[in-house]
């Protein structure tokens, strides 16, 4: 005999999809309310800049400027980290969208569809997290960067600061480290590489795992391509080039070059 033969009375569950619409309603409505909370306490450009020079200073590296970034290191990080990141204005709502869907849908915070705005943000304002109410923080700030800050000079702080792996931060830094190079004389290849170690350095490098190495510079290659940096057959050139060649100096090299 069913429940209700037995005169019980039984609540009908939400469903999941009513669950996870109530989910993503709260979700918004907390990153909106932590928005609100931190845009009276907004840092300015002026701010951001005096932060990211003390940080620099600090570490004795290289602060880049726009014009000393190379076009292919620039490409590789834009192609990777944040495709719209011209067109959009600190925060792309397609990304937090898409983020905030997929957490909803696994009931975590998993995703945080960060700009490459954010992601300087995070690092230099939020201790390098941006989870949970921190998150409408680095939205909020990134907002007024993104419409405040030259896009150039966004992405020369981003480079100047970011993690690399090995105790380095910058890709200055890094190029030396890992190739021998100033950022200047980076190949393609080393570019694509390079560009695809911000996201996870330790697991990336490519003297301790060279074939997860090899993967996410196929990965950086194809999303070039799928911009249009750079032709299926520049990527399939750069793809076939050894990680680190006999000719790179490893380590031998001024990253103020």
């Amino acid at each position: 005999m069913t429940a209700s033969e037995h005169g019980i009375s039984i609540r009908a569950p939400l469903t999941y999809k009513w669950r996870r619409q109530r989910w993503l309603l709260g979700a918004v409505l907390l990153i909106s309310v932590a928005a609100a909370l931190g845009a009276a306490l907004l840092p300015s450009p002026a701010g951001l800049q005096s932060r990211i020079q003390a940080l620099v200073a600090a570490r004795g590296d290289v602060l880049l400027q726009p014009s000393g970034i190379p076009t292919l290191l620039a490409e590789a990080v834009i192609a990777t980290e944040d495709e719209r990141f011209y067109s959009n204005h600190g925060i792309d709502v397609v990304s937090i969208g898409r983020a905030l869907w997929f957490d909803a849908s696994h009931r975590c915070t998993c995703q945080g569809g960060s700009t490459i705005t954010e992601q300087l943000v995070k690092d230099v304002y939020l201790n390098g997290s941006d989870r949970g109410l921190a998150k409408g923080a680095d939205l909020a700030i990134a907002l007024k960067l993104g419409l405040a800050m030259p896009k150039g000079q966004v992405l020369a702080d981003y480079l100047s600061e970011i993690p690399t792996g090995r105790g380095l931060y910058g890709v200055s830094a890094a190029a030396c480290a890992y190739f021998g190079q100033p950022i200047g004389e980076l190949s393609l290849a080393h570019a694509a590489l390079l560009a695809g170690m911000a996201q996870a350095p330790s697991a990336y490098d490519p003297r301790f795992d060279p074939s997860a190495a090899i993967r996410r510079r196929a990965e950086v290659l194809s999303a070039m391509v799928s911009e249009g940096f750079i032709s299926s057959q520049q990527a399939t050139e750069a793809g076939a080039t050894p990680l680190i060649a006999a000719s790179d100096g490893y380590g031998q090299c001024s990253k103020r070059s």
